[in-house]
């Protein structure tokens, strides 16, 4: 048996998720398989492609011989949360723009990821269908073809995305409330929870259920309380974080092509981490799992 203990990087990620990232250049039916034959164990139980894990879990994997082929020496550079056909959800870094910049030379999130596609034998032109901001982390979904992103992008104008993000912000914010500040002469609605604090900063669950342009970083800082690290809407700056600590965390949709309700979550980013433990030093990893057991 091969045994891996769960540690914070994996923390509310699904079991299929980890398998893609254990086994980066197994085909999707062989990540599938494994699963649905119980060769994936955690904590001695076996589990569905969405369980979600959580620190302190061991993963077992049965042994053979081709899963031992497809096992990487390190993880994969592109965090893919969840895919098929259609498009793939990934677990964008904060600091990575996703489309192409105007400096030379760049990475960014499209062209990491199709690059990731060619070097496993699946080359696919990509297009996003959620911008996040260069400095916000978190759930992206890129679609695979013109018309998976036609598809895909008529339901998020439709229907809408739902949207879980996670933030620390300035100062104290109340238990619960809603910002409706207009934002370039629209309404803007955006409902937040504050989930922890300490006397500086404020841990908190953000909703935004209109999607105005840097609607959840212009809402905090009307509110006095901006993202921490956010330099365009004077939040306090960060030492080594490349962007500002807001992550999209979840993101739901009824699949346009199969009818079935996807809800992945992205686990937060370990530099994200290290700004907890003054607010929730022992509930967060409880907290993190309430929020991803929650109905959406």
């Amino acid at each position: 048996m091969l045994t891996y203990q769960i540690t914070d990087i994996d923390h509310c990620r699904s079991a299929e998720s980890f398998l893609r990232n254990l086994l980066p250049a197994a085909p999707s039916s062989y990540i599938r398989k494994l699963i649905s034959a119980g060769h994936l164990k955690i904590s001695g139980g076996t589990v569905a492609p969405d369980t979600l894990l959580a620190t302190g879990n061991t993963a077992t994997i049965k042994e053979s011989d081709r899963t031992r082929q497809f096992l990487a020496a390190t993880r994969p550079q592109l965090d893919i949360l969840w895919e098929d056909d259609h498009c793939v959800i990934v677990n964008k870094s904060a600091g990575l723009p996703v489309h192409r910049t105007a400096e030379a030379g760049e990475a960014n999130l499209v062209e990491l990821a199709e690059h990731f596609m060619a070097g496993r034998g699946t080359p696919v032109k990509l297009r996003p269908v959620n911008r996040l901001d260069r400095g916000t982390s978190g759930a992206t979904i890129l679609a695979k073809s013109s018309s998976s992103a036609g598809m895909l992008g008529r339901y998020v104008k439709e229907d809408g995305l739902g949207k879980l993000y996670l933030a620390v912000a300035d100062g104290n914010l109340p238990d619960a409330g809603a910002i409706d500040t207009p934002l370039d002469g629209k309404d803007a609605h955006t409902a937040f929870r504050t989930l922890a604090r300490d006397t500086a900063a404020s841990f908190v669950l953000v909703t935004p259920t209109s999607g105005r342009m840097h609607q959840i970083r212009k809402h905090l800082s009307a509110s006095g309380h901006p993202v921490r690290g956010d330099r365009r809407y004077r939040g306090t700056l960060l030492t080594g974080y490349p962007g500002h600590l807001l992550h999209a965390f979840r993101v739901s949709l009824i699949h346009p092509a199969t009818g079935r309700k996807l809800i992945v979550h992205a686990p937060l980013p370990p530099a994200f981490i290290l700004h907890l433990p003054t607010m929730a030093p022992l509930s967060w990893h409880d907290l993190l799992r309430d929020i991803a057991c929650s109905p959406d």
